[in-house]
């Protein structure tokens, strides 16, 4: 019984801190939008910006190579030719490779 009264006056004398300690627990680490999770989603959503940045940039480089292939004939010779190896037909093509890109590993 005397320890019951010891925790209740502590209660009564600590009430404010012990309501603040329970609402930061419950706010920073128990809610559906807790602190923690908050900032995993800021990460997430830094990465995601950063993705569409290169994805932007991937977008903008291959519809200026499109834009080119439709309109300048001599550009689709070129890809025939560098990556196709099509040729004319009194032509011979010599393909020379440089020897570090023979010991690298294809990903």
């Amino acid at each position: 019984m005397i320890k019951l009264l010891t925790i209740w006056n502590f209660i009564r004398k600590h009430k404010y801190w012990i309501t603040v300690l329970i609402f930061v627990t419950i706010i920073g680490f128990l809610d559906e939008n807790s602190m923690v999770r908050r900032v995993s989603n800021i990460r997430k959503i830094n990465k995601l910006h950063e993705s569409i940045k290169e994805y932007q940039t991937d977008y903008n480089k291959n519809t200026k190579r499109l834009n080119e292939l439709t309109t300048n004939p001599r550009s689709i010779e070129k890809v025939a030719r560098e990556k196709y190896l099509m040729k004319k037909p009194n032509e011979d093509i010599y393909v020379i490779q440089d020897e570090k890109t023979e010991e690298e590993p294809q990903k």
